[in-house]
This record gives C-alpha cells, sequence and structure tokens, in this order.
C-alpha cells in the first residue's frame, strides 16, 4: 500500500502543479505531505503558517486533483497529527527517510556566517569521521538558529558516506515516549537495544529532560554505553552544559568532555545570504534581492522567524497581486518588528554612551586597560552591545579591539547577572540603556 499511495499522492501533486502558478505552487502547494489514506479520504499534512490559506482558497483544487486521482475527498491535518493514535487510521510519510532524518536539511544548505562557523565546522569534522573529531559534540544556542539542520546534516552525510555506518536521530520527546513505553511494556532491553546499538546517536533538545528524573538516569547510562564502545554522540540544547539547573553533575561533566559549541543568531549579511538562499532553492526568482536586504534588515531573530516573514511578504504580494518590493515588505513586516528595529544602534554607539557614563575615552574601552573602572566599563559596553545590536560575538570582539569571542560571552554573563540584581551598577547599566534606546543611532 505505501508505494500505490506515493503513486497517488505524486499524480495529485502533478495535477496541482498544472493547475496553478509555479509561484503558487512553491508557496502554498509544495510545503503539502502525505499523511495517510482511509476509506478514499486522504489526509495531507499541511504547516501551520499556511493551513488556513491553503483550506479557504485551495480546498476545491486539492478536492478536484484527488478526485482525479481515483479518491473521494481531502483533509487537511497539523504537524503533529497522528493518524494511528487519534483516528485508527495507518500513518503513510511522504518521502520517508531512514532514522527521521530530513533530506533538505544537509551541510549544503547551511549558510555559515561568524555566529555558526565553530559550530558548522564541528559537525562536518564529526560527519566526516564519526568518534575521531569531537566526541560527544554539544551544540547549544536559542531556538531556530540551525541546530536540529545541523544534527540531520550530520545523519545525512554518515548514511551518505559512512559506508553502512548506523545512525541514529531522535528529539528528546521521542527518547522520553520511547523509553517510558518499554517501561510500561517491560521491554527495556529492546528500547537499550535500539539506542545503543547504534554508530551514531543524534539527540534534539536535550534540556527537555529538566524534570524526567528517570529518562535523565537512563540517558546517562546511554551515553557511558555509546562513549565508553567508541561510539560517535551529538546533543543540542538551548543552553549550554553548564546552565542545565536541573542536570545532575555527572551529566553535564559527561556533556562537556568534547567539543561545546555555541550557536548566535545571524547579523544582517547572514540573514540576506539565508533569504537568497531560501528563494533559489523555492525557484523565487521574482522576488528582487532588494527586498530580501530589507526583510534582513527588520527581522533579527530565529532563522525559522526570518523564512516566515519572508512567506508573509511572498504572500501578501500574492494575494494583492503586487510585486514584491522592497517598500511592500516595509509595510507588511514594519508593524510587526519596528519596536526591535528601532532599539538597533550601532556599537560604536555604545561604546560613546558607556564611556560618557564613566567619565572615560570610548577608546578606552578598545585598549588594552585592565584598571577596574574602565575593565568593568568596557564589560558594560559587550554587554549592551550584544544586547541591542544583531552581530555575532567574533564580530563584536573585532569592534572592541581585537578581542576573542569568549571575552564578550563572559562580559555578557557578568553583567547579565549584575543586572538580575538590585543595586547602583544596575541602575547604571538601565541608564545608558534608556539613553541608547530613547537617542539616535
Amino acid at each position: 500500500m505505501p508505494d500505490e499511495l506515493e503513486t497517488i499522492w505524486d499524480a495529485v501533486r502533478r495535477e496541482l502543479r498544472r493547475d496553478v502558478t509555479d509561484f503558487t505552487f512553491h508557496i502554498w502547494l509544495e510545503p503539502l505531505e502525505l499523511a495517510a489514506c482511509e476509506h478514499g479520504t486522504l489526509y495531507v499534512r499541511a504547516p501551520e503558517h499556511i493551513r488556513s490559506w491553503v483550506r479557504d482558497r485551495y480546498s476545491d483544487l486539492l478536492t478536484g486533483a484527488v478526485k482525479r486521482a481515483g479518491l473521494v475527498s481531502v483533509e487537511l491535518v497539523d504537524d503533529d497529527w497522528a493518524g494511528l493514535a487519534v483516528h485508527g487510521l495507518p500513518p503513510i510519510m511522504a518521502r520517508a527517510e531512514p532514522d527521521g532524518l530530513n533530506p533538505k536539511y544537509t551541510f549544503e544548505q547551511f549558510v555559515i556566517g561568524d555566529g555558526n562557523r565553530l559550530a558548522h565546522a564541528a559537525a562536518l569534522a564529526v560527519a566526516e569521521l564519526p568518534s575521531q573529531a569531537w566526541n560527544p559534540l554539544f551544540i547549544h544556542g536559542p531556538p531556530g538558529l540551525g541546530k536540529t539542520h545541523l544534527l540531520h546534516a550530520i545523519g545525512n552525510y554518515v548514511h551518505r558516506y559512512g559506508e553502512g555506518l548506523r545512525v541514529r536521530y531522535a528529539t528528546v520527546e521521542e527518547f522520553t515516549a520511547e523509553f517510558v513505553q518499554a517501561v510500561r511494556g517491560r521491554n527495556t532491553d529492546a528500547f537499550r537495544g535500539r539506542f545503543r546499538d547504534t554508530d551514531v546517536l543524534l539527540l534534539d533538545d536535550v534540556q527537555f529532560l529538566a524534570d524526567k528524573v528517570r529518562t535523565k538516569e537512563e540517558l546517562f547510562h546511554t551515553f557511558n554505553a555509546l562513549y565508553e564502545s567508541g561510539r560517535q554522540l551529538v546533543i543540542t540544547s538551548d543552553r549550554s552544559p553548564t546552565d542545565l539547573e536541573a542536570f545532575e553533575a555527572r551529566l553535564k561533566e559527561r556533556f562537556e568532555c568534547g567539543l561545546v559549541a555555541e550557536l548566535v543568531a545571524p547579523d544582517a549579511a547572514v540573514r540576506h545570504a539565508i533569504l537568497r538562499k531560501r528563494v533559489r532553492q523555492d525557484g523565487l526568482d521574482e522576488v528582487p534581492d532588494e527586498t530580501l536586504e530589507a526583510v534582513a534588515r527588520l527581522v533579527g531573530a530565529s532563522v525559522r522567524v526570518l523564512e516566515g516573514a519572508l512567506i508573509r511578504v511572498i504572500a501578501y504580494a500574492s494575494l494583492k497581486n503586487k510585486p514584491p518590493t522592497p517598500e511592500l515588505a516595509m509595510e507588511v513586516l514594519g508593524r510587526l518588528y519596528r519596536r526591535d528595529d528601532a532599539r538597533r544602534c550601532s556599537v560604536r554607539r555604545i561604546q560613546e554612551a558607556t564611556a560618557e557614563e564613566f567619565g572615560i575615552a570610548p577608546e578606552a574601552l578598545l585598549a588594552r586597560d585592565r584598571t577596574p573602572k574602565v575593565a568593568f566599563a568596557r564589560q558594560v559596553a559587550m554587554y549592551l552591545a550584544r544586547e541591542l545590536t544583531d552581530q555575532a560575538l567574533p564580530a563584536l570582539g573585532r569592534e572592541f579591539g581585537g578581542r576573542n569571542h569568549t571575552t564578550v560571552l563572559h562580559a555578557w554573563k557578568r553583567v547579565s547577572e549584575l543586572v538580575d540584581k538590585p543595586g547602583e551598577k544596575r541602575e547604571t547599566v538601565a541608564c545608558i540603556r534608556r539613553r541608547l534606546e530613547g537617542g539616535a543611532p
């Protein structure tokens, strides 16, 4: 049956592509995925950001294509829909890949910048030489910056070039669910075999284990079994091992015993490059580069939010039958992101405001002066630069006299602790910040 359903789904997609423009197909219909089929109804997954639009405007088109393929009706379902659990249906995944890996997430599709260069290089080294480069590799950073992309890229690379090496990718939710099911079914040996009988284990979002005591214990033993037998582990989290407060020291120590690589938000140039790659992949040649630049300037959040903003602009242009110009991007996104954009200011302005507050010359912040007053002023300026600009840590280090990015990170962490506590230092930082946010760039 799966092969037959794939044939039906391919026929439906061909019908849809024939009936609409390439632009419409790429934006609204190509993201749809086959979920299941039962009693003549085709269940199709639609991402949240397009589901209502597709349901409102393309239901008749979908139904017609499905009927011409020999079925009766079509139903749109969300990303989390599980046919077997919810509807009693056999779920059929479109383009099922080995071990749950997404074939779209490759190293070639990953845009490199200052904020992710180390993590990308380490992930590629691990993929090329599992257990010989960095083991374990621990990648951390805020949501939407590429942690999952790098995990899948490693898995896809090993599948392609690893000469039979076994790979297993799982989110922590999947790891936990399988463990709980194994305990309830008194079949923990099978669970351990699935996660320990592999050459490369890729585990996503480990921070969600914080309140799961028994699962953390199982992960500890799984980690030991793989590590001691020379298998590769790659783990991601939204925070560093030292910041995983609910984890025991022994587990955090294991996370830190290899390489810990941080991902930080991309600067405007990298965001622009990400959007250029996205439109090339989707064949959206009608989107001018100036529009991509405008979106990149406006949206400084995660890559996921950035791509969502681009889709919003393209969708609005399609709806209004207008070209996707920079002016249109400003119209669509300006209200949503104006506040964040207004807060942005230059590193030089931050240095000048900080130096003025402390009564020193701005050049002192770039020099090697380590007197307490200057050193603290420099840390405050670094903290504000990370908070109020979109530059990555290495770029900020260069702005402060060519210092290492770890110096900037240390300064940010120290001042972050101070601003969380009442006192004169917190008031000083708040005073500079108010002046910067209310003044000119």
